[in-house]
């Protein structure tokens, strides 16, 4: 996927929720509040891919031992990931679900994924970060 392609894709996913964006900004970074969801976009030159990352959680500090592995096991256990992947971000301290592509996919399917992902991210932000602090914290 190019950095245009990604350009594109982006804005037309935004002006499909009726928001106008610039896409994408200079150093390949875009980004927006969907509801109670948070959405990130990253072009990565390098291996010219589009990364989509929904917000989780962003932690004050960097987290606990057991937590990160807390999310990973529940990702592994089959809990919605809405089609992302458990990714955190040492820069931000902060938590995702991502999806990465390669390839530029219709419109309509990349709004259906960020759909998904979104409303996964809420619900792991919510009953899934709950669940794993009560297993590693034996609240």
């Amino acid at each position: 996927m190019t950095r245009d392609e990604a350009q594109r894709l982006v804005q037309a996913f935004m002006k499909s929720l009726g928001q106008s964006s610039e896409g994408l900004n200079p150093q390949g970074f875009g980004g927006a509040a969907l509801g109670n969801a948070q959405l990130y976009f990253e072009y990565h030159a390098d291996k010219q891919t589009l990364e989509t990352s929904a917000l989780i959680y962003k932690f004050r500090d960097p987290p606990k031992p057991g937590v990160l592995e807390g999310f990973r096991a529940e990702e592994k256990s089959g809990t919605d990931t809405g089609g992302g992947t458990v990714d955190y971000e040492t820069e931000n301290n902060s938590l995702f679900l991502s999806r990465t592509y390669a390839t530029v996919p219709p419109e309509a399917t990349f709004r259906e994924d960020m759909k998904r992902l979104t409303q996964a991210s809420i619900v792991w932000g919510d009953e899934v970060l709950d669940r794993v602090a009560s297993r590693v914290f034996k609240r």
